[in-house]
């Protein structure tokens, strides 16, 4: 289910403009109340400053109707201040990339050459792939919110200095890329885009492609290879795509929602943005709370929100009731799994979940309840990325495969206690070792799994010894 199938729209509600003068004494107080921030202090997100006002498409998604809240207003003056104060403004912001690695997004568009001898041309790619199970908080984006990716291509590209963005769509999101090429077409045909876009004096193009359903493409390097038309599978870095990317072009990938909220954050001005949240971990996200709760939903909240809030407040709480939790993967399956007393007192930003040893990933969190076995969970996990890998690194190749088998063996108990921490070795052979970051992946979930619930498969081995079947 998805927040646009459910009748609890009015979550979001649309709260009209307030003056300037009241919204910036509103940033200010919030500045210093968010510097304190901690979990008994949170200060939810309140609705007139979420960015995504229509991320439930209760409204009209077009052209006119994203004027009205606000996108593309202003646009051509934004990208006439120039590519240095566009990421000056980013930097400030502290806004950090959305789409799992969290490296700050001000610094990386900054790595695009603005001078080129050669005269080759730079591109923005957009990964819109969204291939992580359990993540689904840039469909909301590409279905309902359009414009604003969009209008973040415009402004984002024109601050590397490129002339054109592709957005790569994963290739099941039928409906979404329909919804995209819409707002394309309606922001063509308005002059938004293409020669003199938004009357900027910019030139800029976009171009939606879609992927054919591998994982393996969401890594920037394999997402170029795929354009180029060929196999998805990573590069070897260096050379960094920032110089030699796309078609041998200096090229940027970034994620949907990080290109998504620059429009409004130049709007409203980087200290506005940077009141939400802790240090280094700024601004307001998207969130997916799903799996064992009353009520799978996306939302947006501020950076630090208390993993229970979002599970009690937003996600309706744990099914069965708190006590009734046995485990939540904070974001998209590919980070390690805490546990209910973790999940009590967790901060859903980049440096609240290291604590646990785990990390913030999409912010895709996944609910799991007493009900459920955790040892498959973690085997089907496993037997995700092992058919997912590409097959270019040996560790990832072999060592996905071979913890999957181990896995499906620990399921039933068949196995001994000593290949506990043989799996536990594999695993770190497999971290690291790899071009990209598919076998880090592979290997968080078992190494989560054996640091948090080692009992439960020492449990079950013995069960399974008890019944002489060993």
């Amino acid at each position: 289910r998805t927040a646009s199938s459910r009748p609890q729209r009015k979550k979001m509600r649309l709260v009209s403009a307030r003056p300037a003068a009241a919204l910036a004494s509103r940033a200010a107080t919030r500045a210093g109340m968010h510097q304190m921030q901690t979990k008994r202090h949170f200060t939810p997100l309140a609705d007139q400053d979420r960015i995504f006002q229509n991320i439930y498409g209760a409204h009209d998604t077009s052209l006119k109707g994203a004027m009205k809240y606000g996108d593309w207003h202003k646009t051509d003056k934004i990208v006439q201040k120039g590519w240095e104060w566009i990421i000056n403004e980013i930097k400030a912001s502290g806004l950090r990339g959305r789409g799992g690695a969290g490296f700050p997004t001000g610094l990386k568009y900054s790595f695009m050459p603005k001078v080129k001898p050669d005269n080759r041309p730079s591109y923005l790619v957009v990964n819109a792939d969204e291939s992580e199970p359990c993540t689904c908080k840039d469909r909301e984006i590409l279905r309902n919110e359009p414009h604003k990716l969009v209008e973040g291509c415009l402004i984002v590209g024109s601050a590397m200095l490129a002339k054109a963005a592709y957005i790569y769509v994963r290739g099941e999101y039928h409906d979404e890329t329909v919804a995209l090429q819409r707002a394309i077409d309606e922001a063509y045909k308005a002059g938004k885009l293409g020669k003199n876009a938004a009357g900027s004096g910019y030139d800029f193009d976009v171009y939606v492609h879609r992927g054919a359903g591998a994982y393996i493409c969401g890594e920037e390097t394999a997402m170029i290879e795929s354009l180029e038309g060929k196999q998805g599978k990573p590069r070897l870095k260096p050379p960094f795509p920032a110089n030699v990317g796309l078609w041998g072009c200096p090229t940027t990938v970034t994620n949907v929602e990080t290109v998504a909220v620059v429009p409004t954050i130049l709007r409203r001005g980087a200290g506005w943005f940077s009141s939400f949240g802790r240090d280094n971990n700024k601004g307001t996200k998207l969130f997916n709370v799903g799996g064992n709760v009353n009520n799978p939903c996306t939302v947006e909240e501020t950076m630090g929100v208390p993993m229970e809030y979002l599970i009690e407040k937003h996600g309706g709480g744990v099914k069965g009731g708190w006590s009734n939790l046995q485990a939540v993967i904070p974001g998209g399956v590919s980070v390690p799994m805490v546990n209910a007393e973790m999940a009590k007192e967790a901060i859903m930003d980049f440096d609240g979940l290291r604590k646990y040893k785990t990390a913030l990933g999409t912010g895709s969190m996944t609910v799991i309840d007493k009900s459920q076995d955790l040892i498959a969970v973690t085997m089907r996990i496993s037997s995700f990325f092992k058919h997912e890998s590409c097959g270019q690194c040996t560790p990832c190749r072999e060592g996905v495969a071979w913890m999957y088998n181990i896995l499906q063996r620990f399921t039933v108990g068949n196995a001994s206690v000593g290949e506990i921490q043989m799996l536990d070795e594999i695993s770190r052979n497999i971290e690291g070792h790899t071009i990209c970051a598919l076998g880090d992946a592979a290997a968080w979930p078992v190494q989560g799994l054996i640091r948090n619930f080692r009992p439960l498969i020492e449990k079950r081995i013995s069960e399974y010894k008890s019944q002489g079947a060993l």
